[in-house]
């Protein structure tokens, strides 16, 4: 498997509700980072500050400038679903994930059943 590129694909693909915050995330950054707490709605993320309304992109997700990689702007606080993604290959190729080599799919192949 390749390192990660930064190709942004999990973070879009995972926007517009699809992720959940756990009480615990939600708690901290309630106490020590206050400007990402104004986007959970009713633990619910990520939401509108203003309105409530969930986003259709992950509001910490920036694209760097002169490049197609992206960066994470709270990535030490970013939430649990996004450190424990990928979670499986599976998950990977659906994603279009682009850390995968050909040798990720052979492994794949020979442990899944038809």
């Amino acid at each position: 498997m390749k390192e990660c590129n930064s190709c942004g694909k999990c973070c879009i693909k995972y926007s517009n509700g699809q992720l959940a915050a756990t009480d615990q995330d939600i708690e901290y950054w309630e106490l020590f980072r206050p400007e990402i707490a104004e986007y959970v709605n009713n633990k619910k993320i990520w939401s509108s500050p203003t309105t409530g309304e969930l986003l259709t992109l992950c509001p910490w997700l920036k694209k760097m400038p002169d490049s197609s990689a992206y960066r994470c702007e709270i990535y030490y606080d970013r939430p649990d679903d996004c450190r424990e993604y990928p979670s499986n290959i599976a998950e990977m190729i659906r994603d279009g994930c682009e850390m995968l080599e050909p040798k990720d799919l052979v492994v794949h192949k020979r442990t899944t059943r038809p």
